[in-house]
């Protein structure tokens, strides 16, 4: 096993961490994902798939491939957190709705139509920071560890 090949497998270790905290959240925990919370999961598996592909073809290139998974997830994240924080709106079918413009039939509908998580209610948060802004730290991270295992040289 090359350098390369080491430190791919250690950038997919975090996602793999990651992934695996976020199951454990989900089916030990009782806090069940919002749409976002999902999205932010599968940039994380695709790193997963490089570092496999990596062990296969040990082709630096792929490293990069890597890097920009976790920053879909870093750039999801951070999107996710500014719809917590009320930033921005969020998507229609994720947020809460708002009464101000709808009559009692329309307001009614919507609530009936939206999803039972929502992505704009922090589920659980540690030091001030929600599982969505945590997950841009550690994708942040995980790119900085993606970006190393392309430069390395054997």
């Amino acid at each position: 096993m090359n350098g390369l090949q080491r430190a791919s497998l250690g950038a997919a270790a975090g996602s793999l961490a990651l992934l695996l905290g976020a199951l454990a959240f989900q089916y030990l925990g009782g806090l069940a994902p919002c749409h976002l919370c999902i999205l932010q999961r599968w940039p994380h598996l695709a790193a997963l798939f490089v570092a496999g592909l990596i062990l296969l073809v040990p082709a630096r290139v792929l490293a990069l491939f890597g890097c920009a998974a976790v920053l879909v997830s870093a750039a999801i994240g951070f999107y996710h957190t500014g719809v917590e924080r009320a930033w921005w709106a969020g998507p229609d079918s994720c947020t809460a709705p708002g009464a101000g413009s709808l009559n009692a039939s329309d307001l009614l509908d919507q609530l009936l139509e939206t999803p039972p998580v929502l992505c704009d209610q922090v589920a659980w948060q540690m030091f001030g920071l929600s599982m969505a802004s945590w997950n841009v730290l550690a994708s942040l991270f995980l790119a900085w560890l993606w970006y190393r295992a392309w430069s390395v040289s054997d």
